[in-house]
């Protein structure tokens, strides 16, 4: 753990829980890409700099998560540093308590305030700021945080924060922490298309492809999506969604889970009322979420798809677009790892969607949520 791996010509990066980047700009000056969760991986991140001769000139905070900025406020009071940050993610970096009362929706509770949601305070410029190195390019991954960002540096390696999760962690838990899920899809699309020497997740190991696990993560982002689709089969409240949730996967709540699990949740209902997938209405004073029926959702839609958890398949709907004479994008299904069964066409010429199926066992433990 904190060991130092180089990357490219001018690129390192700190293996620990969240990567921190190291750009390399001259024999004795750097700067961190994030850095690290808390004032012990910042003294850690010191040792490493002292070791090698380097000076810090700079952090380029990819986003305001407090395991990538937990070291900010100790480096930036040892090297007297700028700390670079944009947008809402400056904001959340400047106030930590953001974070929390985000998650929680108002004023945070006792349970809440700790170090693995809020970093202690530092001050940050914008990447407009003239001491923001220009050689380094920005790009824009919104979706697992508001205005989480990556950077390509100038040997090509690109450092691509928080938007994928290493197969193995979809395989174990199955679902991360998405603020906005159309614009995590959004992303994964951008980060399949890019190229560069070499690529650093955050929580993933660095490879030089990454559009295999980039489609890994989408797909399970759509499953995620058809199984909490699925929970609205019969009208429900969020907490009682949110108790479904927990479960089936069977977790054990607390406050931190109730926070990052329950904001996930609202942002994967808030995309499927946005598809048409489900809609919220007001009953005797709650708010109950409930599943749209197949002609609100459109032939395209690719929130029905059978998902398994625990190796017992959740019922889709898939039967619903059969009968209802309704066909399914091929593309779709085949991104999402189905491939058609014998005798599954219908008159259209096109593979009914009750009649796909898996190539894999497609298991979904328990989740997790990296922040």
């Amino acid at each position: 753990m904190y060991e130092l791996i180089q990357a490219g010509e001018q690129s390192y990066y700190v293996q620990c829980p969240a990567k921190i980047g190291i750009y390399k700009k001259t024999e004795t000056e750097v700067y961190l890409i994030d850095s690290g969760s808390d004032k012990d991986a910042g003294r850690r991140v010191r040792k490493i700099l002292d070791q090698q001769g380097w000076h810090l000139k700079g952090i380029l905070n990819t986003h305001s998560h407090a395991d990538h900025i937990g070291g900010n406020h100790y480096l930036q009071q040892q090297y007297g540093c700028k700390i670079f940050a944009e947008g809402i993610e400056a904001a959340f970096t400047r106030h930590p308590i953001l974070e929390p009362a985000f998650l929680y929706g108002g004023c945070p509770l006792k349970g809440l305030r700790h170090k693995f949601l809020m970093a202690a305070e530092s001050e940050t410029v914008s990447f407009s700021d003239p001491e923001f190195p220009r050689e380094v390019e920005v790009i824009p991954l919104p979706g697992h945080s508001f205005d989480m960002v990556g950077f390509r540096l100038p040997d090509g390696t690109v450092f691509l924060a928080d938007s994928l999760s290493s197969e193995a962690t979809l395989e174990k838990y199955g679902i991360s922490f998405l603020y906005d899920v159309e614009a995590h899809l959004n992303t994964l699309e951008k980060v399949s298309a890019l190229e560069a020497r070499m690529f650093v997740p955050s929580h993933a190991e660095a490879s030089e492809e990454i559009r295999p696990l980039a489609e890994l993560n989408r797909k399970k982002v759509l499953e995620t999506g058809a199984y909490i689709r699925e929970l609205c089969g019969e009208p429900k409240t969020f907490e009682e969604i949110l108790q479904k949730v927990f479960q089936d996967y069977g977790m054990q709540m607390t406050y931190q889970q109730y926070a990052l699990i329950g904001s996930t949740v609202r942002s994967y209902l808030t995309w499927l009322e946005a598809r048409g997938g489900a809609e919220a209405v007001i009953e005797e004073n709650r708010m109950l979420w409930k599943k749209n029926s197949v002609e609100k959702c459109g032939q395209e839609s690719a929130l029905s798809i059978p998902v398994r958890m625990d190796n017992k398949r959740v019922q889709s709907s898939a039967s619903a677009f059969s009968s209802a004479a309704c066909t399914w994008s091929t593309n779709s299904l085949r991104m999402l790892g189905y491939s058609p069964s014998p005798f599954s066409t219908q008159e259209t010429g096109k593979p009914a969607a009750s009649n796909w199926q898996r190539q894999d066992s497609g298991s979904s433990p328990a989740i997790s949520f990296l922040a």
